[in-house]
């Protein structure tokens, strides 16, 4: 018995030293294998310098009301290009011209992308317009579309008299106001007198007479509610893991926005394509020349109804109009303002 129970304790010793080893062995393997995996992986270039900020909400409460001051400072301290984080979002500012250019212009295709904030994906048909699709093929051919095709020399040419008639009753709007001495929000009204002559140019040819000013009106305020909405602080944009739950209702809103903009594009489409059918239409819209892309067999602008909607929303289609319109618009709105305010008391802007 005695000579058994001694084997039995040298083989139950045998059997906790090759249990050992093979621990050993384990662990060196998986260690070797996370070695492997972190020499193969691509080094990520060192984040810029940044102020510290709180754990889980960053510098979101260290903001100031206004920011450029703000970045103003903390580019004194940490340089033109210094880092924040906004909740589990990473920002990087960057306040040098020269550094602002070399992203924007030199190396713009490699910072296209945009984060796209939730609400945008809501009043965006999930993103698929020009400012938050990402770059890509897709992305290259609406640019390409909507400099050939519709934001043409020849095509912006046709509406020269249209925008010159706008500018012309604003500046009269503006005199009258500056020969009262009454106040006036001169951005205000340079965004209206620019809405008025996107509307025109995107169904003018469309919807006629009284059914104009009401798509026009309906259309304005429906694009203020939603450029409101954009700028109002959302948390589902900073803790995206949140976003599910839509904590401050701006999504909800946005999405009711977007409904009914789509209503008013469903008339609009439904209107034109019945003066295809039969009515004759005054000139060639924005609209109808979506419409005829749509319809073209041609698989490298291949357009759906929904693609023609996303393009006309006029975020977009503003700031892509704006930079083909006269430049000199604004300045001489402010001449002529500040020229009938001779005498009296200037006004701040």
């Amino acid at each position: 018995m005695t000579s058994l129970s001694s084997l039995f304790k040298i083989l139950s010793c045998r059997d906790h030293v090759e249990y050992y080893v093979l621990v050993v062995i384990v662990i060196s393997s998986a260690l070797w294998y996370f070695w492997l995996y972190a020499k193969s992986k691509p080094q990520s270039p060192p984040l810029p310098p940044g102020p510290w900020g709180l754990p889980i909400v960053g510098n979101l409460p260290f903001l100031k009301p206004e920011l450029h001051t703000y970045f103003q400072e903390l580019a004194k301290k940490h340089g033109p290009v210094f880092k924040l984080w906004f909740g589990s979002k990473l920002a990087i500012v960057v306040t040098s011209s020269e550094v602002a250019r070399e992203i924007l212009r030199t190396n713009d295709v490699i910072f296209a992308n945009h984060d796209v904030p939730a609400v945008a994906l809501a009043s965006s048909y999930g993103g698929i317009d020009i400012p938050w699709s990402p770059y890509g093929p897709r992305l290259r051919m609406l640019r390409k579309l909507c400099i050939n095709r519709i934001l043409s020399n020849a095509r912006m040419e046709k509406s020269v008299d249209l925008r010159r008639g706008e500018t012309r009753r604003t500046v009269r709007y503006l005199a009258d106001l500056a020969r009262a001495g009454s106040p006036v929000n001169l951005g205000e009204q340079i965004f209206l007198m620019i809405l008025n002559v996107v509307t025109q140019m995107l169904w003018g040819a469309t919807v006629q007479n009284e059914d104009r000013e009401l798509v026009g009106a309906e259309f304005s305020g429906l694009v203020q509610e939603m450029n409101d909405l954009l700028l109002v602080p959302n948390v589902s944009d900073f803790f995206p893991v949140l976003s599910r739950f839509d904590l401050q209702g701006l999504t909800k809103r946005m999405q009711g926005l977007a409904e009914r903009m789509d209503r008013l594009f469903d008339r609009v489409i439904n209107q034109r394509l019945g003066m295809d059918k039969g009515s004759e239409g005054k000139g060639e819209d924005f609209l109808e020349v979506l419409l005829k892309i749509k319809d073209e067999d041609d698989e490298k602008t291949n357009l759906n109804m929904n693609d023609v909607k996303a393009l006309l929303m006029v975020r977009k289609t503003l700031s892509l109009i704006w930079r083909v319109l006269d430049k000199k618009i604004c300045d001489r709105l402010k001449k002529v303002y500040y020229r009938k305010k001779r005498g009296k008391r200037e006004l701040e802007e």
